[in-house]
């Protein structure tokens, strides 16, 4: 018998793996990221305490103005900035990153990359 897999439950499957391994602490934080196909949401969570210590997306008032879309590469690219800046007026320098069982391409990669260059070390 043949079992139909969908793209979220292998995601899903895949996220869990790398979640056995990745821990987010009080010195060095979980960069988190979720993707949908309208959205992109960036968490940085202290997984000891089980806090999300600051949070960014599309949604966010300061960045729904500025975009058309929040699925594009571009709205990614601003939300790693916010993300990041957000990150380092709580003081968190260095992070983990999650990439959430998706594919470290396209959108998630611009997240990060753009929240590199705005100060935060992964």
């Amino acid at each position: 018998m043949i079992t139909k897999t969908s793209k979220n439950k292998t995601r899903l499957q895949r996220h869990l793996r790398v979640r056995k391994k990745i821990s987010g602490t009080a010195e060095r934080p979980r960069l988190n990221v979720f993707r949908s196909s309208k959205h992109i949401y960036a968490q940085i969570i202290d997984d000891t305490k089980g806090v999300t210590l600051v949070s960014a997306s599309t949604l966010d008032k300061e960045l729904r103005e500025q975009l058309k879309n929040g699925g594009t590469v571009e709205a990614a690219t601003k939300v790693g900035a916010l993300v990041a800046e957000r990150a380092k007026a709580k003081g968190v320098d260095k992070v983990v990153f999650d990439r959430g069982g998706y594919l470290y391409h396209g959108r998630v990669k611009a997240l990060a990359d753009a929240a590199r260059e705005a100060g935060l070390e992964f």
